[in-house]
Formats: structure tokens, sequence, C-alpha cells
């Protein structure tokens, strides 16, 4: 049902924009042409086609008109039965001047069909994300990980895009848009910042690091999902013995697209060298003592309020399995790290760019 949908606006769209406007954006009487279709439509049908819906369906065709290649000239009909399909352009001719031959190319239904995933809520925010890119990992991302309408919403206002990007390698910014997210290597895990508005907490010194970790165990459904891909819960304040002592890692998760495990330690404060090199220990026991053959190694993550990335680089070797990450506990300024992630990619495309002039 929600593919017919996507494939009737993006028709209605395609009818809009093609036949009424002649292909451009916008017609000048595209206001009154809207109205008019829209009491139409309401009268035939009773409902579905406010004026807000049909300037959504136009909207839609202009975005994705040229990712569906072809365009479809009937509504999408259950896939498997033989049943005869009623085209958009046949029940609405108002719009359209469509000849006979354009109404019986059914077969134009395929590419729509086959390239909508999710439902068209999902698109109602997909389709207003102006960058191309950004817009394309959204949609794979929704359609991989099955989001809901909120999951999708809530992701798309907390940055989800622009954090991923610039926790990678700047070589791998590109696959996020033709691939989403994919857990390849332990940096892949990382977002910086992780966001937890979901918990609840004050920005304000008063809550503690208990405080902090009961939150995330009572919001533990909603803090995997902003973990990301491929992570299972395993215990908080795990118990470890060595030489007598008794050692407590705060959380302790899985990642089953590695495999291995993920240990995280929370700091409510600044993040200090003693913090690294405890939790470099915790590394190196899982390691040696709960790791099997075939997994790979442990990956510590201090989970902070504030970090020095120049603290991080000199108290750990360079080919340590820790990493540092901030929170945060309300939505980050998506302006801020848009131009950030800019800045970045524009440094990635000059330092290619004299590269290739060497070459």
């Amino acid at each position: 049902a929600d593919i017919t949908i996507c494939v009737t606006y993006f028709e209605i769209g395609r009818m809009i924009v093609e036949k009424e406007q002649d292909g451009k954006s916008r017609a000048e009487y595209g206001q009154g042409l809207i109205e008019g279709l829209s009491e139409y439509l309401n009268a035939k049908f009773k409902k579905g086609f406010s004026v807000v819906n049909l300037k959504n369906a136009r909207k839609f065709y202009l975005t994705y008109r040229d990712k569906i290649g072809q365009t479809p000239s009937a509504v999408l009909s259950e896939q498997g039965k033989a049943q005869k399909r009623q085209t958009v352009s046949a029940q609405l001719p108002m719009l359209t001047k469509a000849d006979k031959n354009e109404a019986e190319t059914f077969d134009l239904i395929k590419n729509a069909s086959s390239y909508f995933k999710v439902g068209w809520s999902h698109y109602l925010i997909l389709m207003r994300i102006g960058d191309e890119a950004q817009r394309s990992f959204y949609e794979i991302e929704a359609t991989k990980r099955q989001w809901s309408f909120r999951q999708l919403q809530r992701e798309y206002a907390s940055s989800l895009y622009e954090r991923l990007a610039l926790s990678r390698n700047k070589d791998e910014v590109m696959r996020l848009s033709k691939e989403g997210q994919t857990i390849e290597k332990p940096r892949d895990v990382l977002k910086d910042p992780l966001v937890l508005e979901f918990l609840g907490l004050e920005e304000s010194p008063k809550y503690s690091e208990s405080d902090l970790e009961n939150a995330i165990t009572g919001k533990l459904s909603q803090f995997l999902y902003e973990l990301g891909t491929g992570f299972l819960f395993d215990s908080r304040q795990k118990r470890f013995t060595f030489n007598e002592k008794h050692f407590f890692v705060d959380l302790v998760f899985y990642n089953k697209e590695l495999p291995c495990y993920v240990l995280i330690d929370l700091k409510t404060g600044d993040l200090k060298h003693q913090d690294l090199g405890q939790m470099q220990m915790y590394v190196n026991y899982y390691d040696r003592f709960v790791k099997k053959d075939y997994e790979k190694p442990t990956i510590g993550i201090l989970l902070c309020g504030d970090k020095d990335d120049s603290i991080v680089e000199l108290t750990l070797p360079k080919d340590a399995n820790i990493y540092a990450a901030q929170y945060n506990l309300y939505l980050p300024d998506k302006a801020v790290l848009q131009r950030k992630l800019a800045e970045w990619v524009k440094e990635f495309e000059d330092e290619h760019g004299a590269a290739d002039d060497k070459k």
C-alpha cells in the first residue's frame, strides 16, 4: 500500500510538471492549477488530494525523476497477480493530454515500483533534504534498518550523516551516500558526538556518572539505535578479577558486524590520561581472557562530556583500539556540522585535485 501511494503521487507529480508545466519546475499559473486539481480529485476520490498533498507530489517528482529515469504511468498493483492495471492518467482527464499509447505503456511502472522502498511519510522528509548525498544516505539507512517515520525524523534531526562523516577518514566519506553505514573496521562503529537527548538529563554539573549510566540503561533500545549498526547489549558494571583485585566496566556491548566486544566507560567531566590507561587495561583483559579466536580485537570507547584529542593522541599508541567520543544531551546545531563537513570535503577535493595534477 505504501509503495502504491508513492507511485501514485509520483505519477501525479509527473503529470503536473510534464504535461501542464511543460517540464518546468513551476508553472506561472501553478497555484491555480493545484487548487483546481485538488477540487476535482477530491470530488472524484473523496480524500487524499489536498493542495498540500499535490504540492508534495510535484516536489516528489522533481526530486526523484532523474534517479528513476523512466516515469510510471500506472498505479502499482500487487506483484505476481495478473490483474489489469488502471493508469492514473486514465483517471485524470483534466490533467493529461496522454494518448492511447502512453496509457498502455504499463511496463514503465517497473522502475518506480522497484525504486521506492520506504513509505510516503518517509519521503516527505527525504525530499526536503537538499543535499543529494545526504538524501541518498538517509534513504539507504531507512531501507536497510527499517526505520519508522519517527526514527528517520530523529536521525536526520540529530545530524547522523554529518556525525558519521566527521568520524571517518576523508576518503571514506563518499561511501556513505552510496552504501550507508558499513562496519568493516573498529573506527566504523564511532559517531562523534553521540547524541543522547532522549535521556532527558539536563545539561548541568548535578548528574553523576551513575546517573548517566542509569539513564542509558533505562532507555537502552534508544541508546542501541544511537550506537548504530550491529550492537547488542551484554551487561552493565561487568566485573572481572585480576590478581585478586576487582574491576568494573560501565557498559559492555557486542558488535556482531565485526564481530567483537565493545567496552564503554562513562565520564561526565573532562577526559584524563588516567581514564585512557584504565580502558587500555580493560581492553587487554578482554583480548587475553574473554575474546574467542574467531573474534576481532576488543574496542574500548571513552564516552565523555568533553575531550582533548591531543591528550588521546599523546597517551595512546597509534595502533590502540581505544577511542574517545563526546556525547551531547541535546540535538547538535546542524548548520555548524554542515559547515564543518563542507570545509572537510573541500580540503579532501583540493588534496585529490592537487595529486591528480601531479600525475
